[in-house]
């Protein structure tokens, strides 16, 4: 296998799992969107162990120690996301921290299944997903990560909380609930009444506060992309706004959230496109 099989291995792996980020960040020329495509495929490969592997702590674990020899130079060259991976660490300024807080927030999943308020929730939020901004900013900003940090940060944060809203019904099938607890029990939400799928006032107004912070961390992470080199503001704007317009849509399906998975359709990106560039 040589280095441009690998990538697009990678390629079809974020195809195949995410058209809102394969849609957004195939606008980058073509060097910077393969280097996304081998980042998503290490990010899918740790979210896969933990949500469907049978052993999910020891392979975790196993993963982490191939990580760890990936940094020393030793891995295995057939595995095309570790063969495209070794590029993107050849061809850009890689920081292997946010690599191992995303093992990190993997790791809180096998233990954590709840979460009281919402500062512990962003906590763990930083960890599966700010840490890919983190990872992503190298190659989206090179030169500017320390000025971008923060902010990439947030659009991690929105984006993550956006997951958690849209995907409540997949969530609890795997026995996780990462609505604030503390926040469901303030508004009358019982678990019960969630497995049971009762769409009450009071899920509405608990989800719709949890929007209201993911919507104020897509105003932060929006503030600052002008300062991003032109290849890459669409493509960064895409993605947020696509992520965004998640909300929109499932407030449009009346909050079905406990038995149907919201997307925004191609033609709503379209029109979304048309309006940002």
């Amino acid at each position: 296998m040589n280095v441009k099989q690998a990538y697009q291995h990678c390629e079809n792996v974020i195809a195949e799992n995410s058209r809102t980020f394969y849609k957004a960040f195939s606008l980058l020329p073509k060097a910077d969107r393969q280097a996304v495509w081998a980042i998503y495929a290490f990010c899918r490969r740790v979210d896969d162990l933990v949500d469907e592997g049978k052993h999910p702590k020891e392979s975790l674990r196993a993963f982490e120690e191939e990580f760890n020899a990936f940094l020393q130079g030793q891995f295995d060259a057939s595995d095309a996301m570790w063969l495209a991976l070794e590029d993107v660490f050849k061809r850009y300024e890689m920081d292997a921290t946010p690599f191992k807080e995303q093992l990190k927030g993997q790791e809180m999943d096998l233990t954590i299944h709840r979460y009281a308020t919402l500062e512990d929730l962003l906590i763990y939020c930083y960890h599966v997903a700010s840490t890919v901004g983190l990872m992503l900013l190298p190659i989206l900003a090179p030169g500017k990560v320390n000025e971008l940090r923060q902010d990439a940060i947030s659009l991690g944060l929105a984006m993550q909380l956006t997951n958690i809203l849209r995907d409540v019904g997949e969530d609890l099938e795997r026995g996780r609930i990462y609505m604030p607890t503390e926040r469901l029990a303030h508004f009358e939400v019982s678990e019960w009444c969630m497995r049971k799928g009762v769409m009450s006032e009071g899920f509405k107004k608990a989800w719709e506060e949890l929007a209201a912070e993911a919507e104020s961390h897509y105003d932060k992470a929006n503030r600052t992309i002008h300062l991003y080199p032109k290849r890459s503001q669409i493509p960064l704007k895409s993605a947020s706004h696509f992520y965004r317009h998640i909300l929109t849509t499932i407030r449009e399906k009346e909050y079905r959230v406990f038995d149907t998975k919201h997307f925004v359709t191609d033609e709503r990106k379209a029109e979304i496109l048309a309006v940002i560039q």
